[in-house]
């Protein structure tokens, strides 16, 4: 789907399957649809009776949610993207409200995203169906919007709505001290015992391309790689590199991308994003991919593009000095960034000749990656599974 298609025409949301619904979890891109299936999936492992609704994608189907909205094609990145549909969002929120006052699960977990589920969250407040306003339902949110970043006074609206916050950065539990909300580390899911790291390091592998799991982004940030790739290519005629895909529709765009390049073209790889992959180094967007070759210990840079004016908003609203999450935890740049326009293929080309080729870089890359994986350590009170399940059974 490109970021100017129609949203499907999917409202209202079908009834659930079973007259009782334990739990609704609402994630509503792809890495909240991957983080949420695990905690879905470890849940429903302790109890199997447990009846899970999801507003989702794939991943949570597969881990036994019984899905009623594919929610992957409202994904969008950015303020000015989100407002040019916001009829579309608001259509969205006032369905995922009237079902849940409809069929009250007993549970309401929002997954991230907090745009709309804040939104939902205090819809259904102002009709007094939660347990702070005066109801039934448990709100939880898993995957703390990132408060320590912007919009820090929204950690007071949350306390105010919320019956518990799953934090997945053990810092984060800190960052609501000052507040009523119940705070846990649920520990990071890329830590979590069955998760396979999908990248590994090979000084031989080719390069990694993540331009994102979004249109929008993609659109914007693809082309840099591609053209650094080219640009590679005439010092480095042997360059290869694999570029991940989330889904079929997005593979389609990045292929249209190439499409009137052949040389580019027979030189990448495109797999999918369910694919363990070797790499050498990696350019990447600041999303939930580049914590993964992080803690992989890949040497690479993050490469983001948005539309002009989100960049601006952005500026004004953020105040910290990076944009990657591994350079956030670590607060040095573990990845270099290339932001807007300091994003030019000469200069990523030059970026990927340094990973590739200095022992220092790579060195310092591999003790970094030992010190994120100590920052992100398990939790002691077990995980996301262990603590939905805790308030389903309290309901």
């Amino acid at each position: 789907m490109n970021s100017s298609a129609p949203l499907p025409n999917t409202l209202p949301l079908p009834a659930p399957s079973r007259d009782s619904v334990d739990a609704l979890v609402i994630a509503g891109e792809l890495s909240g649809d991957e983080h949420a299936a695990k905690m879905v999936a470890s849940a429903i492992s302790r109890s199997a009776s447990l009846n899970i609704v999801a507003l989702g994608g794939p991943n949570l189907k597969e881990a036994g949610a019984e899905m009623i909205l594919d929610m992957m094609p409202y994904s969008v990145i950015g303020f000015v993207e989100a407002l040019k549909r916001y009829s579309k969002f608001k259509e969205l929120r006032d369905a995922i409200v009237d079902w849940i006052m409809e069929h009250r699960p007993k549970v309401v977990c929002f997954v991230d995203y907090p745009g709309l589920n804040l939104r939902i969250a205090q819809a259904l407040a102002d009709r007094g169906v939660t347990r702070k306003s005066g109801g039934s339902i448990r709100l939880l949110f898993y995957i703390s919007p990132q408060v320590w970043v912007w919009k820090a006074k929204r950690r007071f609206k949350m306390a105010k709505l919320l019956d518990s916050l799953g934090v997945i950065f053990p810092f984060e539990v800190e960052s609501f001290a000052d507040t009523t909300l119940e705070t846990r580390f649920v520990g990071h899911p890329f830590l979590a015992g069955d998760h396979e790291l999908p990248a590994v390091y090979d000084a031989d592998g080719p390069l990694l391309m993540l331009p994102g799991s979004r249109a929008g982004a993609i659109s914007r940030i693809a082309p840099l790689m591609f053209q650094s790739l080219k640009t590679l290519a005439k010092t480095r005629s042997e360059i290869r590199a694999t570029c991940i895909y989330a889904n079929e529709s997005l593979k389609e765009l990045l292929m249209s991308l190439v499409s009137g390049d052949n040389d580019l073209r027979d030189r990448i790889d495109f797999v999918p994003n369910n694919s363990i992959v070797q790499a050498s180094c990696v350019l990447t967007s600041s999303g939930t991919m580049s914590l993964n070759c992080a803690l992989a210990g890949i040497p690479g840079a993050v490469v983001y593009r948005v539309h002009p004016l989100t960049y601006v908003f952005g500026r004004m609203l953020v105040k910290i000095p990076y944009i990657g999450i591994a350079n956030i935890l670590l607060d040095t740049p573990m990845y270099p960034e290339f932001i807007q326009g300091s994003a030019k293929p000469e200069i990523l080309a030059r970026e990927i000749e340094i990973c590739l080729q200095d022992e220092k870089r790579i060195q310092e890359t591999r003790e970094l990656s030992g010190k994120l994986r100590s920052i992100l350590d398990k939790p002691a009170k077990g995980g996301p599974g262990n603590w939905l399940l805790e308030y389903v059974t309290e309901s």
